[in-house]
């Protein structure tokens, strides 16, 4: 890839930067990406944050890269369709999770963490609105720690989108497919793990035999799981409050989530932040599998 800059090493965990960027408050993403650091380091795996600075696609930013991002007045969001024109114009971009996986995949980091995954849309705002995430998981070698897919979107044919793909979907310690905010998104799993060591062994086999990806479902922790009935109540007024602004496309999601944090009083920043470290510390513990003084996944 032109212009790339890699500093990941056998035992590092992918983190995206639009998450910093654009998921929380610009005041909070510093401090957010020095916690998720520290909790790579804590179960023995090195951060790896990923994004594009000045048109170059970076594996592993530094701190005064990271810095650079932070202080800009723009940062675009770089997605597979348009990451190469964004490099090519030499901008800052922060990378959503297909970008991630993409750059992650190229430089064999083959552990990546995030909240929750793009999908399917339920048809709204949009008559057909589908992710590039899901697309992503067959062109790229990357297991995907997450809390399933996003709360907003139709779990149950994302579900099935990801099954017609060939993605294995397997889950830590549950056998169903979460929802985000939602331990329980109504459908199941492919298998599940309880064991790290068991997991990573099976990843590192199936990466490289699909040269796909795989998605390991975490869910968010039962104390910060958003009750359906109150998260039900949240999502219908957004929605009939976008469907009255006229809100279509691409705009839908963003509105969303921002009539959501405020109609929750900050409950799903709250939620998103408390699942994203908690697959960092899963997606950390698997890439320590790989350590040099690790020995081989399921070895110990």
């Amino acid at each position: 890839m032109p212009g790339l800059i890699q500093r990941s090493g056998s035992n590092s965990v992918a983190l995206e930067t639009t998450l910093l960027l654009h998921g929380v408050p610009s005041s909070e993403g510093p401090s957010l990406a020095k916690e998720l650091a520290n909790i790579c380091r804590e179960h023995g795996a090195e951060p790896c944050f990923i994004g594009v600075v000045n048109g170059r696609p970076v594996i592993g930013l530094d701190d005064a890269e990271l810095t650079s991002l932070f202080a800009a007045n723009h940062v675009d969001k770089a997605n597979t369709a348009n990451l190469g024109v964004l490099m090519h114009r030499g901008k800052h971009a922060a990378t959503t999770v297909s970008t991630t996986m993409e750059l992650a995949a190229a430089g064999a980091v083959r552990f990546f963490a995030t909240g929750g995954l793009g999908g399917v849309h339920a048809n709204y705002g949009a008559e057909w609105d589908v992710s590039t995430d899901l697309a992503a998981f067959t062109r790229f070698p990357v297991a995907v720690i997450t809390s399933g897919v996003k709360s907003i979107l139709d779990v149950q044919a994302t579900r099935e989108a990801l099954e017609t793909f060939g993605i294995p979907v397997v889950g830590f310690r549950t056998e169903q497919f979460p929802a985000f905010y939602l331990r329980d998104g109504g459908t199941d799993v492919d298998a599940r793990f309880d064991s790290v060591q068991d997991l990573a062994a099976f990843v590192i086999g199936e990466l490289a035999r699909t040269r796909r990806g795989i998605v390991i479902a975490n869910p968010i922790p039962e104390s910060d799981e958003i009750p359906r009935d109150e998260w039900d109540r949240w999502l219908t007024a957004a929605r009939r409050e976008a469907e009255a602004a006229g809100v279509r496309g691409r705009a839908v999601t963003p509105f969303l989530l921002g009539r959501l944090h405020a109609l929750s009083e900050g409950r799903t920043l709250r939620a998103n932040l408390a699942l994203i470290r908690s697959n960092t510390a899963l997606a950390a513990q698997l890439a320590s599998q790989l350590s040099p003084h690790a020995g081989p996944p399921g070895t110990r």
